[in-house]
């Protein structure tokens, strides 16, 4: 986002939190899953419809009028309180009208987030959503389905439907179906992990997604837990998935650093310099 979109993506996150904030009990969840809901199902119709969002993000138009536009469109359809939301995202200022979309997106994310919270289970949540993304990267169909941006909207829900109804938490069933049923999606695994760092985020640590030839123990693990911790100066959780490719050592990323300090990466290197 440009820096325009940035300052408005703050604005309207600072509207949701006026929603949401305040100690986040187990009766909150149903609330704070309802506002989710609706918040994706206006960023839905929002990517949809190319000329309602440029007529929401028009910065001709004057911030009332466009919080206006919102109203009359959604007050019968919407809560309150989504409506409140959605009329300070009108108001801001855009720098394009799919930064809309994404910001609407992202503060549907985030609603979803605080019902887990609310609910007692974002860690679940977490877990889930990288054990999602591992399935998606083993199965190069699925990939290719989901990343399908042309491919309808219905067909991707009824699958993802079929592959998650009743097998994992709500809160990461309403994330996986509306975040990937989204037509800028072209990497499915990409955002479910964008999703499940999200989650860690809000748990309060950064996510080491680490590549290792065979499993780690768990001993092995906390002294990885230990040293990434130093290394960056922050709570650190791991996301290990095994790869028998990399023959041995490990691969680690954290946000966009890769420390590469496999046994194919060694041996890769050392051809380079002996063709040198």
């Amino acid at each position: 986002m440009h820096a325009s979109s940035r300052a408005a993506m703050e604005a309207s996150r600072e509207a949701l939190k006026a929603q949401t904030g305040g100690a986040l009990s187990r009766s909150r969840a149903d609330a704070l899953l309802s506002l989710a809901d609706e918040l994706f199902a206006v960023a839905h119709l929002l990517d949809a419809q190319r000329s309602l969002r440029r007529a929401v993000s028009d910065a001709s138009v004057s911030p009332e009028d466009r919080a206006g536009l919102v109203r009359r469109l959604l007050s019968s359809k919407v809560s309150p309180s989504t409506l409140e939301v959605l009329e300070t995202v009108a108001r801001q200022r855009w720098s394009r009208p799919l930064d809309l979309v994404e910001a609407t997106e992202t503060l549907a994310i985030e609603a979803a987030l605080d019902a887990a919270e609310a609910r007692g289970e974002l860690d679940g949540v977490e877990d889930e959503l990288f054990r999602f993304s591992r399935i998606v990267a083993a199965d190069d169909d699925l990939g290719r389905i989901l990343g399908d941006r042309s491919a309808p909207r219905e067909g991707k829900a009824a699958l993802l439907d079929r592959l998650l109804a009743g097998k994992v938490s709500p809160v990461t069933e309403r994330l996986v179906r509306n975040s990937l049923t989204s037509s800028h999606v072209h990497n499915a695994e990409n955002e479910i992990e964008r999703l499940s760092t999200m989650a860690a985020r809000r748990r309060g640590r950064s996510v080491a997604h680490v590549v290792s030839a065979v499993p780690l123990t768990a001993t092995q693990e906390r002294r990885l837990v230990v040293t990434l911790e130093r290394l960056y100066g922050r709570t650190m959780g791991l996301q290990v998935q095994v790869d028998p490719e990399v023959l041995g050592g490990l691969v680690i990323r954290v946000d966009d650093e890769v420390i590469d300090g496999s046994i194919a990466h060694r041996l890769e290197a050392a051809g380079r310099r002996l063709a040198g």
